[in-house]
């Protein structure tokens, strides 16, 4: 696996079909157990989990667009999520051996560090966005694109 070019596509829809799934499995939650899917957890986090049924599809959408917003709200978004469900089955729920909470949490894990580990190589293959995106298309003040000789 070369340059950032071979890391692109792939890692781009391998990342964006995790939020999919994610935004699948937060919507269905809710769907089929509403704000008690997360009975037992203080509201912030539940809170933050129900955000993730905006957060996750945002993210893929982002990247599916190639914009590199989507990579950094997407590594925000695993990691927290990461974090968040360590807190809920570790602090909150604590108990021995393995749990279904615990078997998802490891793979949120993963998947972050995973997302983390291949940004620097996709970063080049995305798009900036928003002011960044206008700044390299923009000339700036005072100077004139070059003209061709006559």
């Amino acid at each position: 696996m070369g340059g950032s070019a071979a890391c692109g596509p792939g890692s781009r829809g391998a990342a964006v079909a995790v939020f999919v799934y994610g935004t699948t499995v937060h919507l269905g939650q809710l769907a089929t157990g509403g704000w008690h899917s997360y009975r037992g957890l203080p509201g912030w986090l539940a809170g933050y989990f129900v955000a993730l049924t905006v957060l996750d599809p945002a993210a893929a959408g982002l990247l599916a667009c190639r914009r590199r917003a989507g990579l950094l709200l997407g590594c925000a978004v695993l990691l927290s999520d990461a974090a968040g469900n360590g807190y809920a089955d570790y602090v909150i729920r604590p108990g021995q051996g393995i749990t279904a909470g615990r078997a998802g949490q490891a793979v949120v894990t993963v998947l972050a560090i995973a997302l983390v580990a291949v940004a620097p190589r996709l970063w080049p293959w995305l798009r900036p966005s928003g002011r960044a995106a206008r700044r390299r298309t923009e000339p700036a003040a005072g100077h004139q694109p070059p003209t061709a000789p006559t």
